[in-house]
């Protein structure tokens, strides 16, 4: 018999999106993991999980998803954005359309994630949402300007619903990873960028792993409800900007 709630993780797949299904399953959560490669998903191969191939813009979907696994589980107690996508380059010369792909996935679906949970922490008077930010929601990095724009969004939007929620006893929390071994810089489309991005990783002597990231993410759920650790930057040691 499972006591303890559900988990909800988007972008499960790999990375830190992955490594945060297997803490919070090594807690002994039941969760529900959302990517659209649900063979790396079910590759995972963790006890009570639910497994749905699910475009996380698809708000739809995404409701049926979570009813199924609250069916089943009882209601989702953590909601963890993690979702998102990097795609690097110079404001005069990107594409429009992947400022429109990452703004679709990094703001549009953490809103409809958001919606799809809010209503019933509020009215049961508990819950969190963890949404992965990034170093880039903070400080602007070159050839970053949409992202950065796209990430400073995820730190807004996480601190305004924290303040409007607060008093229904749920908590918001952000993180925002430094420089993280994923495939995030593999979706950039300039292999010059990709090339200096990777240069900046060695120069620092090596950067996080998502396990450090999923630790964090454990660490701050698990502290008692009337504690909410707002917003937590993690980067490497030697990691300057």
């Amino acid at each position: 018999m499972m006591t303890q709630p559900l988990i909800v993780i988007t972008g499960a797949s790999s990375g830190i999106g992955a490594a945060i299904a297997q803490q919070f399953s090594a807690a002994g959560h039941p969760l529900l993991l959302l990517a659209r490669r649900v063979d790396k998903l079910e590759a995972l191969a963790l006890p009570n999980t639910l497994c749905r191939q699910v475009d996380v813009t698809d708000a739809t979907a995404l409701r049926v998803a979570i009813k199924e696994a609250e069916a089943i589980h009882g209601p989702v107690d953590c909601l963890i954005n993690n979702a998102g996508l990097m795609l690097l380059g110079q404001i005069d010369t990107q594409d429009p359309m992947e400022w429109q792909r990452m703004y679709d996935l990094n703001v549009l679906a953490l809103l409809n994630s958001m919606q799809a949970v809010l209503g019933d922490m509020k009215a049961r008077k508990g819950g969190t949402i963890i949404n992965i930010s990034s170093i880039a929601g903070k400080k602007s990095f070159p050839n970053h300007a949409a992202y950065v724009g796209s990430k400073f969004a995820v730190s807004a939007i996480s601190e305004n619903v924290r303040e409007e929620v607060a008093d229904d006893n749920v908590r918001i929390m952000t993180i925002c990873p430094g420089a993280v071994e994923t495939e995030l810089l593999s979706h950039t489309t300039s292999q010059e960028i990709i090339d200096n991005y990777e240069d900046w990783k060695a120069s620092m002597g090596g950067i996080l792993a998502p396990d450090d990231i999923a630790r964090t993410a454990v660490f701050m759920y698990s502290q008692p409800q009337n504690i909410n650790i707002r917003d937590v930057l993690i980067t490497a040691t030697r990691q300057q900007a």
